[in-house]
């Protein structure tokens, strides 16, 4: 391509014409950027694993030794702590390693699996909050009238979020597309730059876009909006009891922020994916795709940030996990907010 250079499972953003690039497999890309910035790109890795190990650990810990936060509705906000400590452990862990030696050292084989790793969790917590919205919706509008949200609802909904991950993170492994090196070579995502013969990238692009992207949001984005509607006409006609209100509009806050967080982090890497397949052979820099693709990374935080803050119960928990004292309290005052959220008539 005029404007990239396209190799063996790899496509590097700058022409050869001046004979410098090489394979990011086996060649420090320092050509690409300075060295400075693969460190960059490593310290700023070394971040978000010191923070998303301990914040998503903890939250997988607390859940597991605390029988009140095993409520049916909780469980959806276990998956997504999940989702991102698989994104830590087997995603940032191989891409920090690569950008200190400022290249994928991994080879294919490794970026095969990276990239499916990161695209997996990152599907998991999209998939998790399509869930979690529809979950609220049943519960605060009641589509369905009087409807007891059970374990087995909530279950259904955990194994939905990783069969619809994997529709969309396996295919690459099983030759509908693959996994390259994209920005700097230091981390894999779908290839989005090649018409590689035999992948037919052009049709598998499409159908993650559309089916695990657009349709998704969408979905969030009706559900959300009926259930905003209602939680607003309920405390106009004063339908519920003030507490339960409370709780509801707390609820529905979390979720929306959470939903607002992830859209943050992926929506730029997602357009710039777009707009650069739609323009096949476009000139851009490694940098320009490196920031939106390591930044999209962050989102592994943003969940369990916004429900420690937002909800209490978790708080007091956490707190109580990591020897604060008086956290004792705060978690048993604010019970009511997950059994509010665990019934069906609210």
């Amino acid at each position: 391509m005029q404007n990239g250079t396209e190799g063996h499972n790899f496509y590097i953003p700058m022409s050869n014409r001046t004979g410098v690039v090489r394979s990011p497999y086996l060649y420090p890309q320092y050509y690409l950027a300075p060295k400075w910035q693969f460190y960059g790109l490593a310290f700023y890795m070394f971040i978000l694993i010191c923070i998303g190990f301990p914040i998503n650990g903890l939250t997988l810990y607390v859940t597991a030794t605390n029988k009140r936060l095993r409520q049916p509705l909780n469980f959806i906000l276990v998956n997504l702590a999940a989702a991102g400590m698989i994104m830590v452990l087997f995603g940032f862990t191989i891409t920090i390693t690569s950008a200190l030696y400022g290249y994928f050292v991994f080879g294919p084989l490794g970026c095969a699996i990276e990239g499916f790793m990161a695209t997996l969790g990152g599907e998991v917590a999209l998939w998790s909050l399509v869930v979690l919205a529809i979950e609220r919706y049943i519960v605060v509008c009641k589509p369905m009238g009087s409807f007891t949200f059970t374990a087995t609802h909530a279950g259904a909904g955990v194994a939905f979020t990783w069969i619809a991950a994997f529709a969309c993170a396996g295919p690459p492994l099983f030759g509908w597309s693959r996994y390259i090196p994209e920005g700097m070579q230091c981390s894999c995502g779908p290839d989005y730059y090649t018409l590689a013969e035999g992948y037919n990238n052009e049709s598998y692009v499409i159908y993650m876009f559309v089916c695990h992207f657009i349709i998704p949001v969408c979905l969030i984005g009706f559900t959300y909006g009926s259930l905003v509607l209602t939680v607003k006409a309920a405390a106009a006609s004063q339908q519920d009891s003030e507490s339960t209100q409370k709780a509801e509009r707390e609820v529905t806050r979390m979720c929306v922020l959470m939903v607002g967080g992830f859209l943050i982090a992926w929506t730029p890497y997602a357009s710039l994916a777009a707009y650069i397949f739609f323009n096949k052979g476009i000139a851009f820099t490694a940098q320009s795709m490196a920031v939106p693709a390591f930044f999209s990374k962050s989102s592994a935080l943003f969940n369990p940030f916004i429900y420690v803050v937002m909800n209490k119960q978790f708080r007091g928990c956490m707190l109580s996990a990591v020897g604060i004292k008086g956290a004792e309290d705060e978690t048993s005052v604010s019970a009511s907010k997950t059994e509010v959220s665990s019934v069906g008539p609210a």
